[in-house]
């Protein structure tokens, strides 16, 4: 990935550290990631969008990868990262984007557009669509070994993930996440014991992108990341006035992501969702996974490039 440059950017007293390729002056798309996911997750789009003549800006949150930890990770906020978002746009003179999240990252999108709408093009969401801040109540619906439910508890992941170096780690939560079945554990069991050692990868996802995640990991470990992207409340006050999406939005979804069977998803995408997201496109990936940016790049990276395209101004 040499084409791609790497900087830090000072925002909100940290230094975030950016991935980007593409012009200067032409539309900006921004790339936010997910868990156990980083700015190299964007890869192939990256490349894309800045081949179409675009540019394409991809951080680590906080926290995250080469960007600063924060003084105390435990008190870290989804609103922490909208706010170093928006720090960042600041910081680098640019009014207007489109905002690409998946996963957490599309927690992130939603409450940024809801702030700050003025600031937006157009959302794509991946993996989950968007969501305004409401209380989830996904762990009352399911086994008490649900993933989200043992590492929402505090020390119980640090202690599962430490048996184990950090390419493992992220190893075995790729291979869990991009299964169908959500994960879930046996009362006897760990999340990270469900993956044996001798499973194998997704056969889109290569020793080189586990070893360029094991690094990045390695650098910043899961402190930060389990603690905002699994403890934090997701209906924290944001003082939210409209919970309505008034830009062009596209949400892509692939049809075996363990995602689409928690408790009421189904029913919040066929129903809710399109009254808060008027001007919402919404394609299905039939073969998709819960990382389809990853798996199957040029499907996406055509969706991508569709929509930055269509909502561009002349």
């Amino acid at each position: 990935m040499e084409e791609i440059d790497h900087k830090f950017v000072e925002v909100n007293g940290l230094k975030l550290h950016i991935a980007e390729i593409g012009s200067g002056f032409s539309p900006v798309v921004v790339f936010l990631h997910g868990f156990p996911e980083i700015w190299y997750s964007w890869r192939y789009q990256m490349l894309a969008v800045a081949k179409a003549g675009y540019r394409a800006i991809a951080p680590d949150f906080r926290g995250y990868g080469l960007s600063d930890q924060p003084t105390q990770p435990e008190e870290t906020t989804f609103l922490d990262l909208v706010s170093d978002l928006l720090a960042l746009l600041d910081a680098l003179s640019i009014s207007k984007v489109f905002l690409i999240g998946k996963d957490f990252g599309c927690a992130i999108l939603s409450r940024f557009v809801l702030l700050h709408g003025e600031r937006v093009s157009g959302i794509i969401t991946m993996g989950v669509p968007f969501v305004p801040p409401q209380p989830a109540n996904y762990s009352e619906k399911l086994p008490k070994g649900f993933y989200v439910s043992r590492w929402r508890e505090p020390g119980r992941a640090e202690a599962d993930f430490g048996r184990l170096d950090a390419k493992t780690v992220v190893r075995n939560v790729y291979i869990l996440f991009s299964r169908s079945e959500i994960p879930i554990a046996n009362e006897d069991q760990e999340i990270m014991d469900i993956v044996q050692p001798s499973t194998p990868l997704p056969p889109w996802f290569s020793e080189e992108d586990l070893a360029a995640y094991g690094a990045l990991y390695e650098k910043s470990g899961f402190r930060t990341a389990l603690q905002v992207t699994y403890r934090r409340s997701m209906h924290e006050q944001a003082n939210i006035k409209d919970p309505r999406v008034h830009v062009p939005a596209l949400f892509i979804a692939g049809e075996k992501d363990y995602f689409l069977k928690f408790p009421g998803v189904q029913d919040y995408i066929s129903g809710g969702l399109k009254s808060l997201v008027p001007n919402l496109q919404m394609v299905n990936l039939p073969e998709g996974t819960h990382f389809v940016q990853e798996q199957l790049p040029d499907e996406v990276n055509r969706l991508v490039l569709d929509f930055v395209t269509k909502n561009s101004q002349s």
